[in-house]
């Protein structure tokens, strides 16, 4: 992915931006959409490009990164749909390992349909919740990234895909725990102060 030298910046970026997400992503929903859109767009370019050409790789990172925020903010009208559909394929995905398995194709259409249609039912209770969890998990990863965890660096450098992984530090358990607590604080924060309807 990035090079060595970078790894320090795209920490603070993750950072800071999950920081934003958990504590005021329904208030700065589309600013939230565009920096996730941006780190999305970012991941799959500098993943296209080799790590030898270090330049070219940041100058596609880039590039990538405000094609993806564009995209996002412009899909706001559907974001909130495809944040569901999201969590609805990985409510399946993860019920389904539960019993050692994984959902067919079918399965997991069904369920992103019913989170598509559940949020934009509730659609203010679904963006506090996914920009806060989300966040949060940004903040973790970003965290680990900057204290030289070997987990997560091992995961950002081997594989472009691992940068926002389900575990960044396989076998502490306490890192999804830290994750949950900040997530519901993120959850607090934003119904009370930051999210609070006029």
């Amino acid at each position: 992915m990035l090079p060595a030298s970078f790894q320090t910046p795209a920490a603070l970026v993750l950072l800071i931006g999950g920081t934003i997400a958990c504590f005021a992503g329904y208030r700065v929903f589309r600013v939230v959409l565009g920096i996730y859109g941006f780190i999305l767009g970012a991941l799959f370019a500098s993943g296209a490009m080799g790590t030898e050409h270090a330049t070219w790789m940041i100058v596609a990172a880039l590039a990538g990164g405000v094609a993806g925020a564009l995209i996002l903010i412009a899909a706001y009208f559907v974001g909130v749909a495809l944040l569901g559909a999201g969590i609805g394929a990985l409510s399946a995905s993860l019920i389904w390992a539960a019993f050692g398995g994984e959902p067919g194709a079918i399965t997991v259409i069904v369920f992103a349909i019913v989170g598509a249609l559940g949020a934009l039912a509730l659609q203010r209770y679904v963006i506090v919740g996914a920009t806060a969890f989300g966040g949060a998990w940004t903040i973790v990863v970003g965290v680990m990234a900057l204290t030289g965890d070997r987990g997560a660096a091992a995961a950002a450098r081997s594989n472009v895909w691992l940068p926002y992984p389900m575990h960044p530090s396989p076998g502490q358990y306490w890192v999804l725990l830290i994750w949950i607590v900040l997530g519901i604080a993120g959850v607090l924060v934003q119904l009370m102060v930051t999210g609070k309807q006029k």
